[in-house]
């Protein structure tokens, strides 16, 4: 038996069918009597192939050079391709083109077909003329796949036979035109800058470069196939585009809306009209339309349109929704100064809008208990991803149901100045024309079926959706109370003597208003909260405290002329009755008289006089008399109680002695 044929303990640890440490060998030999000896003069024990399980002995076959058979030894051929990298062979396969695969398929076809006749017991000559005469195909390119793919195991044969055309990297940048390193640098300070220049004429640029400099350069093919080999797409945008064009690259989160309830949720923008509409104060403008849209149902519930985008169309607009359809729990609506601004806002502390105070009032969305939520900036830019209500105003929203009405023919502006209609300029609609021709356009939006949202799901209309929910969501109603709040943005002002200045509604001639209550006569702090109707400055408004309680409602005082004597009579007829009405309810007030005060006041009795504690010495000095001051000592029980005792004991010794 040859050396070869004898393992010790610790070449078996491991093996097939073999315990995985060498204590485990041993305790295996000894429990299985198998013949041990040691190996030369070493103190290791080996024991020969045929006390091994079959599993453990194949295994050794295969790591052995030389194989016994009989008397004579086989030296094993050990294969060209050892190990190979299967997840490297089918990457390979995954980068193939489809050209490339289909060529694969054919070769592996014929390569599978040689293999099954050698297998039968065909010699390969013979296996390799009839393949190739029966596929069409050449004997000695059969004979080629097949020893190209014999080294590989059978299921990676079609991996293995794809085209090698690319993937050795060396091989690849021969093939490559020259390129100097100076002129590729060139070119990339060039081509990627934020000015996004011509790749045709940066290469101009580079060709008088190169003329200049002796460099080497290929042609614009070449140098374009470079660029998209070597700088990945990412780069390239963000070089060129910026960070929120290379933000653009990320896919956009899906975000389900089965979960929220109509008007849980609701979110809104401005929309600028492309109309030419006469406003009501007889300017041409473009009309931008606030719009309030609940995001489950995609519904428009409400809307105003305004000159611009101001806090009142944003304050109307809610007012609508929350009168029709009740109060909603979230709102989204993106940073902007007129939808940030304190009268609707204010309290938010993330607000980042204007300079926050202190004293800043309360806005109307935290008042009626609503979250707010800011939509995001992203490297610079709004993100309207943010927003559903940004679809509606996109291909085939407002612009298509509103600007294009036929009522408003003619006076379409276009989306952009490349863009404008033959008919520029043909018309100009009136205000009223124009709203009419909204309310329109946002009904036939909301009706429309069909619609292909997660809600929707490409049957129901808007309308149809927000109905489903709505009938079983838990909305908050809004009170009479609330409802005015809405009506009326809020400013805060300062009193002085019951009365207060506004000059909101008053800017275009440089007016104020002024507005009086006797109840602001001492109210502190001095500062209000003012809700008025923008609509209705010369009538009342609401006053309340900073933190949202009712005060009282303060009435205008109208400016009088300087010669008005009407007006100074009225005046005076008003602080006579002011006077007069605070006597008599001073003189209610007051149920008590000072004589009845005085009547009921404690007697007060003259208080003893105190006692003087110091006595006075006068002691003759010479021909004058010197004043001492002397404290007199009070009298305290113990000097009573002793000269009690000495008296008691004076009278206890007569006694004693006429006893005696």
């Amino acid at each position: 038996m040859d050396r070869n044929d004898w393992y010790t303990a610790q070449e078996l640890a491991g093996l097939p069918g073999l315990p995985t440490t060498e204590r485990g060998i041993r305790k295996l030999a000894s429990s299985s009597s198998w013949n041990g000896r040691k190996r030369g003069s070493s103190k290791a024990i080996e024991y020969p192939i045929e006390s091994f399980p079959i599993e453990a002995r194949v295994a050794l076959l295969k790591k052995a050079e030389n194989i016994k058979i009989g008397e004579k030894f086989y030296k094993v051929k050990k294969s060209s391709i050892e190990f190979y990298c299967r997840e490297s062979l089918w990457q390979h396969w995954n980068n193939a083109s489809n050209r490339q695969r289909e060529k694969a398929r054919a070769k592996c076809e014929a390569v599978m077909a040689v293999a099954g006749l050698i297998d039968s017991g065909i010699d390969t000559l013979t296996a390799f003329d009839s393949v190739g005469k029966a596929l069409h195909i050449a004997p000695a390119s059969v004979r080629r796949w097949y020893y190209l793919a014999r080294p590989f195991d059978r299921t990676d044969w079609l991996a293995a036979l794809v085209g090698k055309h690319g993937r050795n990297l060396s091989t690849r940048k021969k093939k490559e035109a020259e390129c100097s390193p100076d002129a590729w640098d060139f070119l990339l300070a060039d081509y990627l800058r934020p000015e996004q220049p011509a790749l045709r004429t940066c290469y101009a640029r580079l060709k008088e470069a190169a003329t200049a400099h002796g460099w080497t350069i290929p042609s614009l093919s070449s140098l374009r196939r470079k660029l998209e080999r070597e700088v990945p797409t990412e780069q390239m945008v963000l070089l060129r585009e910026g960070e929120h064009a290379l933000m653009q690259l990320y896919p956009a989160q899906e975000r389900s809306v089965l979960e929220l309830d109509a008007m849980e949720w609701i979110n809104g923008d401005g929309y600028q009209h492309n109309v030419f509409v006469r406003w009501f104060n007889g300017e041409v403008i473009r009309p931008k339309t606030w719009v309030w849209q609940d995001i489950r149902s995609r519904k428009i519930l409400g809307w105003r349109t305004d000159v611009s985008e101001n806090s009142d169309s944003i304050r109307l607009a809610l007012a609508d929704v929350v009168g029709q359809y009740g109060i909603p729990k979230h709102i989204t609506i993106d940073n902007t100064r007129a939808a940030a601004n304190k009268w609707m806002t204010g309290g938010v502390p993330n607000r980042y809008r204007f300079k926050v105070k202190e004293d800043d009032p309360k806005g109307i969305i935290p008042l009626l208990g609503i979250k707010l939520h800011w939509t995001s900036v992203l490297f610079g830019q709004g993100h309207g991803q943010a927003k559903p209500v940004e679809r509606a105003f996109s291909h085939g929203g407002l612009c298509e149901v509103v600007d294009k009405h036929p009522l408003l023919a003619g006076a379409y502006t276009g989306a952009s100045p490349m863009a404008k209609p033959d008919n520029y300029g043909e018309r100009v609609v009136e205000a009223r024309v124009f709203l009419k021709a909204l309310a329109e356009g946002i009904a036939f939006w909301n009706r429309r079926p069909g619609r292909d949202t997660e809600v929707c799901r490409g049957i129901l209309s808007f309308d149809a959706a927000f109905e489903q929910s709505y009938q079983e969501s838990a909305v908050r109603k809004a009170t009479a109370e609330q409802r005015h709040l809405l009506l009326l943005p809020s400013e805060a002002v300062t009193v002085n003597s019951g009365t207060f200045t506004l000059k909101a509604g008053g800017k275009l001639q440089n007016r104020e208003n002024r507005y009086y209550n006797e109840q602001l006569l001492g109210v502190k702090p001095n500062k209000i909260v003012v809700r008025f109707d923008p609509a209705q400055l010369h009538a009342s408004v609401l006053c309340y405290t900073l933190d949202g309680r009712f005060i009282c409602e303060a009435a205008c005082i109208e400016k009088a002329g300087f010669g008005d004597t009407q007006a100074a009579r009225e005046h005076h007829r008003n602080r006579t009755r002011f006077v007069k009405r605070t006597k008599e309810a001073t003189a209610a007030q007051r149920r008590m008289t000072a004589l009845e005060v005085a009547e009921r006041m404690p007697d007060t009795l003259p208080p003893e006089p105190p006692e003087s504690r110091v006595v006075e010495i006068c002691r003759p000095a010479g021909n004058t008399v010197r004043r001492e001051w002397a404290e007199e000592q009070p009298e305290t029980g113990y000097d009573h109680a002793f000269e009690n005792a000495v008296a008691c004991l004076h009278e206890q010794q007569q006694k004693n002695n006429l006893g005696v």
